[in-house]
């Protein structure tokens, strides 16, 4: 979802392409097309050796329900060297407790096990999680008491998260949703990619680049 409106994106226009870096390259995707390179650097701390994959998202966009099994099943293939972090991004102060809800999900483990049912409860079962009490709510059908989750969200470590995930947004200038920062030095999202499955080509195509020292 763009920060701006702009028409949906389908996942299914190359449907059935392996993602791989061979595929990618022999795409010659284009700085400024179909992907953006950062004037200035963003540093992360995940360590000598490593390249660091963000995933900006918001519980509410549709297009990041559709995009959460792809990058999943992506997820799950990485080399060794590759660390993949969601991070989830305010444009506007009400986007704040659902960014604080993940960072809770985050700090008790859970993200893995309840990610695609924040996901499934607000697409499918059509629930409204933008407040604090009703993220209470769905958290103890989900056995989060609710004092725990209160005092988490609430907690010096989660809103500094929150704040830091705004930071990182405006770094990587994301104009929308689902998107995806590389290295710290590329930016790519649906709109630029024509869809999500192509982003994460180009984005194992970038990996490949940053690896060669470029």
């Amino acid at each position: 979802m763009q920060r701006r409106e702009f028409t949906a994106l389908s996942l299914s226009s190359l449907a059935g392409l392996p993602l791989t870096p061979a595929l990618a390259q022999a795409a010659a995707f284009k700085d400024g097309t179909d992907y953006l390179s950062l004037k200035t650097r963003v540093a992360s701390d995940v360590g000598k050796g490593k390249i660091e994959v963000l995933e900006f998202f918001w519980y509410n966009c549709p297009h990041c329900n559709m995009f959460e099994p792809t990058l999943s099943a992506w997820s799950k293939k990485l080399p060794k060297d590759v660390v993949l972090k969601r991070v989830p991004v305010r444009f506007r102060e009400d986007f704040e407790p659902q960014q604080r809800a993940y960072y809770v999900l985050e700090a008790l483990g859970k993200v893995e096990e309840l990610q695609t049912k924040m996901f499934a409860a607000i697409h499918v079962d059509k629930q409204n999680l933008t407040k604090l009490d009703a993220l209470l709510v769905w958290a103890e059908k989900h056995g989060i008491a609710a004092k725990q989750f209160t005092d988490l969200y609430n907690s010096f470590a989660v809103v500094g998260k929150a704040r830091q995930a705004a930071k990182l947004q405006e770094d990587f200038k994301v104009e929308g949703v689902p998107a995806l920062g590389v290295g710290g030095r590329y930016y790519v999202d649906g709109s630029l990619a024509g869809n999500m499955e192509r982003a994460l080509q180009i984005t194992d195509f970038l990996l490949a680049e940053i690896r060669k020292g470029r």
